[in-house]
């Protein structure tokens, strides 16, 4: 293991975050707000951490192999999430404990979109800012993550990857070579993120709006500056390029690059875990509209299929806005909203979830084992965009299902030791799990009125659920620290 280049990442890391701070200042200045303090001491004390660090390791140079990559991928979204803390434990509004300033800083971060924060409408603008602004840079660090470092390191099916990876990202260790792909990467997402500013602007929204919402539209992270979420709009017109940038979002980002480096959009309707991705779209959209229409007391109506497809789109990426009440919904409506947050987006995208890529090679593998009962001797290989998918990724593929049952069996359960009722265990842990954010029962609002405990419980779920799993897992395995 090599510690001393560790070390210098991660000092360089928190040196780049403190940066962070700066844009809330200039905000807080802008609305004339004097609440900058808070951002003031998180740019020192991240900035003092990093520089130590940083100079601690300065000389080292050795090239990082697949340990260290899991390694820095922990410490990465750990580091920053507590860093990320700083402000919100020390502002006066919101007034927030320890617990749910960590709590709320990795939710940002890792994109759940889960608060325990109330009051919105009445918080000073930076912290409003910040928030958003933390779900945005999380949504940054999870496609370079998974398109650039993932495939590399063998995460349960995402070596599949390698070839859409947008730059010579090949080998087996984390080289220079990666700035190329996150260069391509960040050119990508600054353009979906400034072509959201100005849609929802033009859209009616205030500009401060415009910016905080396409934060974490693009991220698919889901906070909004409203307690009412994208219901305070009440419009239309925002609804729709809202579900537009989110299916957006959803896509694999290497998928775009290509398109757009190669002016080829054809590129879009040839990948099959596109073309799986707006099938489960329509096929919930369709049975829950159709469910809608059959339980509610209101009559048909424009609207009403609005906001079925404007949830369905928000849960089924993991984004987890909200333009209505969902928990409200007639029978099995809600709970069917939650089961679709499992699928999430595309790999390579910001969404979370299994991603439709895992579920479409264990579909597609579960039907060559139905053929092998009537063909026994027939070779059916499993094929993706005309390719054969290699038994090692679809092996790969349901060792990561296995480990996510596992897991969320297990963080149910210690939920239900925490205090919780079964049904808002088993959506707290769907909800962080799969960085969705929104669930059911006493979190059908927000998190403020979980204990402690939950709350660690829930911070833990969603590092998990954005590290992919394995990543996290590995590193409670004796045999990933022997030399």
């Amino acid at each position: 293991m090599h510690y001393d280049v560790i070390r210098r990442i991660s000092g360089l890391l928190l040196g780049l975050f403190s940066i962070t701070m700066l844009p809330p200042i200039i905000v807080s200045f802008i609305y004339d707000e004097q609440n900058h303090r808070p951002f003031v001491i998180g740019f020192f004390v991240i900035f003092i951490t990093g520089l130590l660090l940083w100079l601690s390791a300065k000389r080292a140079k050795d090239d990082l192999r697949t340990r260290d990559g899991f390694l820095i991928a922990t410490i990465f979204w750990v580091s920053l999430g507590l860093s990320g803390a700083i402000p919100f434990y020390f502002s006066s509004m919101p007034a927030l404990t320890l617990t749910d300033a960590i709590f709320e800083s990795i939710s940002g971060l890792t994109t759940t979109g889960a608060t325990v924060i109330t009051g919105l409408d009445t918080l000073p603008k930076s912290i409003l800012f910040y928030r958003q602004q933390l779900q945005w840079l999380g949504g940054m660090g999870i496609i370079v993550l998974a398109v650039a470092i993932l495939p590399m390191l063998g995460i349960g099916g995402m070596q599949l990857y390698k070839t859409e990876t947008p730059g010579p990202v090949k080998d087996t260790k984390l080289t220079p070579r990666i700035t190329e792909t996150a260069k391509a990467l960040w050119e990508i997402y600054l353009g979906l993120t400034v072509a959201c500013i100005l849609a929802y602007w033009l859209g009616g929204m205030s500009f401060f709006d415009a910016i905080t919402h396409s934060f974490s539209t693009v991220s698919i992270g889901g906070f909004s500056t409203h307690d009412a979420s994208f219901a305070f709009f009440d419009s239309s017109v925002l609804n729709l390029i809202c579900i537009s940038f989110m299916l957006i979002a959803g896509i694999n980002f290497a998928v775009h690059f290509k398109a757009v480096s190669s002016l080829n959009f054809k590129l879009y309707a040839q990948n099959s875990e596109l073309k799986a991705y707006a099938s489960i779209l329509l096929i919930h959209f369709l049975i829950i509209s159709v469910g809608v229409i059959a339980l509610s007391s209101n009559s048909f109506s424009a609207g009403m299929i609005e906001q079925t497809l404007f949830q369905v789109v928000a849960f089924a990426t993991t984004t987890g806005f909200t333009s209505t009440d969902h928990a409200s919904w007639p029978s099995f409506i809600p709970v069917l909203l939650i089961f679709m947050s499992f699928y999430g987006g595309c790999a390579g995208s910001t969404a979370g979830g299994l991603k439709v890529v895992r579920v479409l090679i264990m579909f597609k593998q579960l039907g060559k084992e139905i053929m092998h009962l009537v063909h026994p001797h027939a070779d059916m290989p499993v094929k993706l965009n005309h390719h054969v998918v290699p038994r090692t990724v679809v092996h790969a593929v349901w060792g990561f299902f296995a480990a996510y049952i596992l897991s969320f069996g297990i963080l149910m359960i210690l939920m239900m030791i925490s205090g919780l009722d079964q049904v808002t265990a088993f959506s707290a842990v769907a909800a962080t799990l799969n960085n969705l954010g929104p669930g059911l029962g006493d979190i059908s609002s927000n998190y403020a009125s979980l204990p402690d405990a939950s709350k660690w419980i829930s911070c833990f779920a969603m590092l998990l659920g954005r590290l992919e799993i394995f990543t996290l897992l590995v590193l409670f395995t004796p045999i990933f620290w022997r030399d």
